[in-house]
């Protein structure tokens, strides 16, 4: 793993806009896919919702990925961000982000021609605009951000019920055309609604989303 050089600890209160992705609940998920212990032409990376079930995430993560293989004109491996998950955890946002910055970095050194599409679902959306460098999270406990040369290796972003879009933040500039940000109306997390069954309500977006990543290799 690559060494977690820890940020500022300041507490930064939107980090807990995130609140409303308990909602969540466990599903049963399609069997897991493969983990990237290959060098397949493009990694899939995700960071799963608040306590969400499934090895990629069962509302999103996991479904996506199999539209994803199916589009994408490359060889595709998959990886679970390894992080709580949990908003009772006030380090659980900025541990995502370490590991998927660890993991980027792992398999670019050992990849070389590698490329990665980052997915974040709900908390997952907040752990990706932490290791992205978006705005308000420079101040997530623990976060950790992305360096250029790694950045450069991202494809696409797709973000699913994201709390940052809540509050009016999008990713760094040099990530924006490269990211898909997803919402259903009403949902609670992303949109302000008052519609908890918004929130798990993606499915209609994947096709879309794979497209987008398709159109950026």
């Amino acid at each position: 793993m690559a060494d977690r050089k820890v940020s500022r600890r300041r507490k930064i209160s939107v980090a807990w806009v995130l609140g409303a992705a308990l909602l969540i609940p466990g599903v049963l998920a399609p069997a897991p896919p493969a983990r990237a212990q290959w060098c397949a032409d493009v990694d899939v990376v995700v960071a799963r919702g608040t306590g969400e079930t499934g090895y990629l995430g069962g509302e999103v993560g996991d479904p996506l990925y199999g539209v994803l293989r199916d589009r994408l004109p490359a060889s595709t491996s998959a990886y679970r961000v390894e992080y709580p998950a949990d908003l009772a955890d006030p380090r659980s946002v900025g541990a995502g982000s370490a590991d998927l910055v660890a993991h980027l970095a792992n398999q670019a050194a050992r990849c070389r021609g590698q490329r990665f599409v980052v997915v974040g679902y709900s908390q997952g959306a907040a752990v990706v605009h932490t290791a992205l460098g978006t705005g308000p999270t420079l101040a997530v406990p623990g976060g950790v951000r992305l360096g250029d040369d790694l950045g450069g290796r991202i494809v696409a972003v797709l973000l699913f019920g994201d709390p940052m879009r809540l509050i009016g933040w999008n990713p760094p500039d040099a990530y924006l055309w490269r990211t898909g940000n997803y919402c259903t109306a009403g949902d609670p997390v992303c949109a302000g609604g008052l519609n908890p069954a918004a929130h798990v309500a993606y499915g209609a977006d994947f096709a879309a989303a794979a497209n987008f990543a398709a159109d950026r290799l």
